[in-house]
């Protein structure tokens, strides 16, 4: 392992950015001689600090918009230009590492990236998908075209009315991720994106993909997939969160926003367990009178909570939130079974990737075949 280099492609959203992150470092405490982590050329200048850690370097491809993406920007000419420039400075990239006296020996690529697949596959370089998604909704995006023989058609607006996994529960198109609805504003830019994810893996001639899951998280969906040889590696996340007692893992991740504290010490006045923590990411953009039934389901139900707003700020309604809020956080019995299962899969992921948890060897397992 002293001798291999791994090269993590991410875009530059934070939770696409944080997981990749995690995998860097996991692969630096299995041996890794060294890791490239690589995003787009402007996604690094956002970056106000990188952690260094011994034998993790940095670089950037292009996506053809250095200077940032502005909101006018066409979604299909953003992901265009991407695929375009990113396919050309990727391999740039590749053979510059390579003039340096640091070839690559594995790609590891993520969401939204899946010609960096053809990059690699071109210059005779394995490679692996990291999915940051669920593993299930994953599996549903895999069905969804294995049902339509691999090929989506732009001109068939009939939404899927449901889709079924052996072992899951019926899937219909309101359980679906929303941008394999045709209707969804992002469908035309995102569906064929993900048939290129998988046509790619189905290309690979011994594909692989690694999910942010544990074995006894999502077994059914992960058998679903296995013609794509999954390994589950996950969470990945830094120790400090799974164990507040773990000191060993002080680098949480990778910030693109700057960070606020002003809510620790009103966080830590709270008992244990009672704060209920909302966030929709750092992409996700809510319509005022979405953020106002959030807002007065979160206040009916007068338990305190910690909601995650950026500065620049099916929708669920306030009664619908109140009581779901009040059903999870609440004293009658199936509050009490959904903690105590919340309890125990954060019990049973810990474990998982622990030393000699089940993650934990499928890393160890997956980088031996490397080697």
């Amino acid at each position: 392992m002293e001798n291999k280099h791994f090269l993590l492609i991410s875009m530059p959203g934070q939770g696409h950015i944080n997981p990749m992150f995690q995998l860097g470092k996991c692969l630096i405490n299995a041996g890794a001689g060294r890791v490239t982590f690589a995003t787009t050329a402007h996604g690094l200048t956002q970056v106000e600090a990188f952690p260094s850690l011994e034998n993790l370097h940095y670089a950037s491809f292009s996506d053809g918009f250095d200077d940032g993406i502005k909101p006018t920007n066409d979604p299909h000419c953003i992901m265009a230009e991407l695929k375009r420039v990113g396919s050309q400075t990727l391999t740039e990239l590749l053979l510059s590492l390579s003039k340096e006296g640091n070839p690559v020996s594995y790609l590891i690529y993520t969401l939204l990236l899946p010609w960096a697949a053809d990059v690699a596959r071109d210059m005779s370089i394995p490679s692996a998908f990291l999915c940051i998604l669920s593993t299930t909704a994953f599996a549903l995006c895999y069905c969804f075209f294995e049902e339509r023989d691999g090929v989506y058609d732009s001109n068939d607006n009939r939404p899927p009315s449901s889709i079924e996994m052996p072992g899951l529960p019926l899937f219909t198109s309101k359980d679906m991720p929303s941008f394999l609805l045709p209707n969804d504003p992002h469908a035309s830019t995102l569906i064929p994106i993900f048939q290129h994810h998988i046509q790619a893996l189905e290309k690979d001639s011994n594909p692989c993909v690694l999910l942010n899951t544990s074995d006894c998280l999502e077994e059914e969906a992960i058998r679903l997939i296995s013609n794509l040889n999954p390994i589950q590696i996950g969470p990945l996340v830094s120790y400090a969160f799974l164990d507040e007692n773990n000191s060993t893992d002080s680098s949480c991740g990778i910030d693109l926003f700057e960070k606020s504290t002003e809510y620790s010490q009103w966080l830590n006045s709270k008992p244990k367990g009672s704060v209920v923590y909302v966030s929709f990411g750092s992409l996700a953009v809510l319509q005022r009178n979405q953020m106002e039934k959030i807002l007065l389901g979160l206040t009916s139900n007068c338990r305190p909570f910690l909601w995650v707003i950026r500065p620049s700020g099916g929708t669920l309604e306030a009664e619908e939130i109140a009581r779901c809020l009040d059903m999870v956080m609440g004293g009658g019995q199936r509050g009490e079974e959904i903690r105590r299962n919340a309890k125990k899969w954060k019990g049973s992921t810990l474990e998982a990737v622990m030393e000699g948890g089940s993650s934990y060897n499928n890393l160890n397992a997956f980088l031996e075949k490397i080697e």
